[in-house]
């Protein structure tokens, strides 16, 4: 009976502890089971909390200042151009609508595979050009399997011709292909002008890990919290990024190490405030074909916080040897696979 009585003593006295120190700020580990003990998790669990507190063992927790509010992911997608400014195939060599829908797909599957999402509102809005009914209809079709609403934006490039030069800087003509992509960016930013927070702007031959978004909102809040300004996420590891010996900055996301970077393709993740604050630079690709085309994103990272991580958490479909292509040391054709429609 004593026995009995000193044992609801201790779990009484226990359960005060564990109050008190989740109060003082302070988590229990018992390194013996790898458990958190005020949170009744196991230190490999989800123990981070969407707007509130990034936790990593063992560097501890950060408290969240820069809450995520929303999410716009705005697709710009083309079915009807194999490759922009080449004629190779992409690896698996299939028609450009496949690597289209699996993008979306893995997208969508990213959005759905973690529950703490669920409290950022996500805004989904398709910019396509030129894509055959049939194809916008099997872009409808997954959206529709996911039970996802989207905005499906039909790009009219006759109303940004008159913006663009018809030479680029290296003094050649534009190509047909190079001023709707263009157009299509144009459009893309000023959708992201009507955002509340975040933008994700992605093209349609990135295909998403399972975990990729919530990784960069997770990472976005932690790392913004810490340097307390807003900055970039770039998603993939590109293979060019290796070519140079570049100094840069090492990072701890929040499942992932990041590492700062000086260029990027126009697939990113960034905020409004971003846009907004640096709206010329951004603008002025739709204007002028740059050399390379990126270069003004390239001047804002001079000046703001780019990051990238490693591994990838995303893969960018193109021929297999172009160094803007498949990313190091990840599973390309588990991702394929796994994003079949």
């Amino acid at each position: 009976m004593k026995n009995i009585e000193n044992s609801r003593k201790n779990s009484f006295l226990k359960k005060i502890f564990i109050k008190l120190s989740r109060k003082l700020g302070f988590e229990i580990i018992d390194q013996n089971s790898f458990k958190i003990v005020t949170l009744d998790k196991k230190v490999n669990d989800q123990i981070s909390t969407i707007g509130k507190n990034s936790i990593n063992l063992p560097l501890g927790k950060i408290d969240i200042t820069r809450p995520v509010k929303a999410l716009d992911i705005i697709i710009r997608t083309c079915t009807s151009v194999n490759m922009l400014t080449q004629n190779k195939k992409r690896l698996f060599e299939k028609e450009k609508i496949e690597y289209t829908s699996r993008t979306i797909h893995s997208i969508l599957n990213s959005v759905k595979n973690n529950s703490q999402l669920e409290n950022i509102k996500i805004n989904f809005k398709v910019i396509d050009h030129n894509s055959s009914k049939q194809n916008l209809e099997k872009i409808n079709s997954i959206f529709k399997s996911f039970s996802i609403n989207y905005d499906l934006i039909n790009l009219d490039v006759s109303k940004f011709e008159n913006e663009i030069e018809n030479l680029n800087e290296r003094g050649e003509k534009v190509s047909t292909n190079q001023m709707s992509n263009m157009a299509n960016i144009n459009k893309s930013l000023l959708e992201a002008k009507k955002s509340e927070d975040l933008i994700y702007f992605v093209e349609d031959d990135y295909l998403h890990q399972k975990h990729a978004i919530s990784e960069m909102v997770f990472t976005y809040e932690r790392l913004a919290s810490q340097i307390n300004k807003d900055l970039i996420l770039c998603p993939t590891d590109y293979p060019y990024l290796y070519a140079k010996a570049d100094i840069t900055q090492n990072f701890l996301g929040h499942n992932y190490h990041w590492r700062k970077v000086n260029e990027t393709l126009c697939t990113f993740l960034t905020s409004k405030n971003i846009i907004e604050k640096y709206w010329d630079q951004y603008i002025s690709m739709c204007k002028k074909e740059h050399a390379p085309f990126e270069k003004p994103l390239h001047r804002i990272y001079e000046k703001e916080l780019c990051i990238s991580p490693i591994p990838s958490l995303a893969v960018h479909f193109t021929n297999v040897n172009s160094i803007f292509g498949l990313s190091p040391n990840v599973d390309w054709e588990k991702i394929w696979k796994e994003n079949n429609q």
